[in-house]
């Protein structure tokens, strides 16, 4: 299997074909300009900065463009970024697609709707099986194909329906401990909660943030789509305006995001899930690509924090 850019270590050299998830041009302080892109394989992504670029540079190299690159691994503040060689656009002699670039759920997109669909089947509900229902039909296409965020986790294609199937399983195990659960509210809260990404984010692949993602974010985005098909479809009732507290208070904290704490408790329970969800996530990511025996680089969203990775084999037993 051939190495992906994540497990180079400093020092080596590389010569990869790499998907430029975003660019930047800034200038340097000698006055030149450079641009500082994010390169990205099906292993992950690594920073780099192509210096002393020109004006045709910055037209070619843009998010979402597959390129070949040669260059060295060198480190900063503990995280491994490319010192570029060269650079290059990619042509059909290449052989090679963005899809052999990009990183995806590891369950296929019919696997995930099929199970979102036996969630929605168990809300007994109708008001709020039906507003789900349609306000996953609605956003189809792009809820199966868009990451769940730019960075930190579940940022790869398929990204977001795989975050709400691996929350619904959690949600389905919490609810079997606490049976006072209204697990119409939980189910519907957490395929509705951040279905506001595929208005606030770009695309499947190099995901940028839109105009509406910036100025409002997919949490306002959310909570007025959840109305307006209330509004279409002629439902009214207090079960709305929880679905839409659900939505508003799932990051829990104003710093965090939520307008709203969390006030009723599926909703604290949403909030806790997707948490527990998203970090889990980074710290899979992240512990693919340390070796037994070293810290994995600092984890921003995680406090800042860098985890050990035990050199001892870790193997699930049971006392006898």
């Amino acid at each position: 299997m051939k190495k992906g850019i994540v497990h180079f270590n400093e020092g080596e050299h590389i010569n990869l074909y790499l998907l430029i998830k975003s660019a930047q041009r800034s200038v340097a302080s000698n006055g030149k300009p450079f641009l500082t892109l994010i390169l990205q394989d099906k292993s992950g992504e690594i920073d780099a900065k192509l210096w002393d670029c020109t004006p045709q540079d910055e037209e070619d190299y843009t998010p979402d463009t597959v390129v070949q690159v040669d260059g060295d691994i060198t480190t900063f503040r503990g995280k491994n970024q490319l010192r570029i060689r060269g650079i290059r656009l990619t042509t059909g002699q290449d052989h090679v697609k963005k899809s052999d670039l990009v990183a995806s759920a590891p369950m296929s997109i019919n696997e995930m709707v099929d199970t979102m669909n036996q969630f929605i089947f168990e809300i007994r509900n109708p008001n709020i099986q039906r507003l789900t229902r349609t306000l996953l039909k609605r956003h189809q296409e792009a809820f199966f194909e868009f990451p769940a965020a730019v960075k930190n986790h579940h940022e790869y294609v398929s990204g977001l329906a795989y975050h709400v199937v691996s929350m619904l399983n959690l949600a389905k195990s919490v609810a079997a401990l606490y049976p006072a659960l209204d697990t119409d509210l939980l189910y519907s809260g957490i395929i509705l909660h951040d279905m506001g990404k595929v208005i606030e984010l770009s695309g499947a692949t190099a995901a940028s943030y839109t105009l509406e993602g910036k100025l409002l974010g997919h949490i306002s985005i959310m909570v007025n789509e959840i109305g307006k098909a209330a509004k279409e479809m002629g439902i009214e009732g207090e079960e709305i305006t929880i679905l839409q507290h659900i939505v508003l208070s799932h990051h829990s904290k104003p710093e965090w995001g939520s307008p709203k704490p969390p006030l009723i408790k599926e909703a604290e329970i949403l909030h806790m899930l997707d948490n527990l969800d998203a970090k889990m996530n980074m710290l899979s990511r992240a512990m693919e690509k340390t070796k037994p025996g070293e810290f994995t680089e600092r984890l921003f969203a995680m406090d800042n924090r860098s985890f050990y990775n035990p050199l001892f084999e870790q193997k699930v037993t049971v006392d006898s």
